[in-house]
């Protein structure tokens, strides 16, 4: 952070000078509070498009009270880097008046950004396949990080993640924004404190994949470095279809292609499986094996999964069953969390709690029992963590975890086997084919 002064530094300094009858040079931080130019934490957001766009302007109004401003912005496409730079000058014109930062930087390489000495952290939300190596190099160069779910295109590359992170001594925040859902809390207590017995079966439900991608070649626009883009993955034909939208800020198509993304298994299991490790007590582990199959139909260059079912089993005897809506009649129409045990099951999904018998949602927690890390709020959460040097509701090694059993079943599907796995050494023993697939080879000069 910049020029930080510790309360206690600004106390003796204010004593020694007006015992010496002199007036101090400055105002006191504690008379603007959070707002002070001293205690300013300047974020640069690194992928401003669909989501980041979004997760940018959480970040503008949240940290807006607390002495948080966007100084920075980051793209690949120069249309989209613009347009958050206007929409970052109009909000900090309009909160702001005439404190507000006078511009907004806009950049191409995010490089430039995480090397810039005034920027305390950074917002990133780019193709899963450029989350390692931005999210690593801030890291490296001191910056604290919001990084979009899920957490990395790869697992080795998470684990490299999770090493920078630590030995950086960064807050960081995985996207995984369902933790700081009071529905999804409320059913992990319930859940671990024994309300529904032994749980034996933990089903995480997902939306499928679906539609077209047009695999004829089209001429790059002007505005998008598409080179840079493709970045660690391999050389291919531009194709709109291929990265996002000129027109608009719709859903871009490399989400639906292996080579950018894996799917909804990663998707959507990044959040649905997160939650199953939170009210499964598992987090700094993972099931021990998988099985299970995908269609992988030919739509264009779309080559994602569509429906999807694995089983992941855990060392507790503990079932997590993974699977796209309508894949069973069990699973219903909703996405979500489903706990099940001896006793009775709760659904958990965004806005509500359901529980059979519903009884079980009337038995409250009680004093002494297990209560989960309470946030309100992911944004905000986050930027508190980043003045007091906390871990937040979701720090890195819970995104590594949580992503870890989203590529393993990945990895179940497509080699159409059940695959061992050891959550300590965080390999596949004896399984050399399985262990390959825990990364691919990055394009030159791309390394992680």
């Amino acid at each position: 952070m910049h020029s930080r002064i510790t309360p206690a530094t600004r106390r003796s300094f204010l004593k020694s000078a007006l015992a010496a009858g002199v007036a101090p040079l400055f105002v006191p931080a504690r008379f603007f509070g959070q707002q002070a130019p001293s205690n300013i934490v300047r974020f640069g957001c690194i992928g401003v498009g669909r989501q980041g766009r979004s997760d940018m302007q959480q970040l503008m109004h949240q940290g807006s009270d607390i002495g948080v401003r966007v100084v920075a912005v980051c793209d690949l496409d120069s249309k989209r880097a613009a347009d958050a730079r206007s929409l970052v000058e109009k909000f900090n014109a309009e909160k702001f008046g005439p404190d507000a930062p006078k511009t907004c930087d806009a950049h191409r390489d995010f490089r430039e950004l995480v090397a810039r000495k005034d920027i305390d952290g950074v917002l990133i939300v780019t193709p899963d396949h450029w989350h390692a190596i931005p999210a690593i190099a801030a890291a490296n160069a001191g910056k604290d990080i919001y990084l979009e779910k899920p957490l990395t295109y790869s697992h080795a590359e998470g684990v490299r993640l999770v090493q920078a992170v630590r030995q950086n001594k960064r807050v960081f925040q995985v996207g995984s924004q369902q933790r700081s859902d009071a529905h999804f809390r409320m059913g992990c207590e319930l859940a671990l404190n024994g309300r529904l017995g032994k749980v034996h079966t933990i089903r995480a439900v997902m939306p499928a994949d679906k539609g077209t991608g047009e695999p004829a070649p089209m001429p790059v626009p002007e505005n998008l470095d598409y080179d840079f883009w493709l970045g660690p993955a391999a050389e291919a034909p531009y194709t709109e279809h291929r990265v996002h939208p000129q027109k608009d800020y719709g859903r871009p198509g490399w989400l639906q292609i292996e080579a950018y993304s894996r799917g909804m298994i990663t998707g959507w299991g990044a959040h649905m499986n997160d939650i199953a490790q939170w009210g499964n007590g598992t987090d700094g582990t993972g099931p021990i094996e998988f099985e299970g199959k995908g269609e992988f139909p030919k739509r264009g260059i779309f080559d994602v999964h569509t429906n999807f079912h694995v089983e992941a089993l855990y060392a507790n005897g503990v079932r997590l069953i993974m699977e796209t809506t309508g894949m069973s009649e069990e699973s219903g129409k909703a996405a979500g969390v489903w706990f099940e045990g001896e006793k009775g099951r709760i659904f958990v999904s965004r806005g509500k709690v359901v529980a059979e018998p519903q009884e079980i949602l009337r038995d409250k927690i009680k004093e002494g029992e297990i209560r989960l890390y309470e946030s309100k709020n992911h944004m905000l959460n986050f930027l508190e963590c980043v003045r007091s040097r906390k871990d937040p509701v979701a720090p890195v090694e819970v995104g590594h975890r949580s992503n870890t059993i989203c590529l393993l079943a990945h990895i179940a599907m497509k080699l159409g086997r059940k695959v061992k796995w050891d959550p300590r050494a965080e390999t596949c023993p004896g399984d050399d084919e399985a262990n390959r697939m825990l990364d691919y080879p990055h394009r030159k000069p791309w390394a992680v």
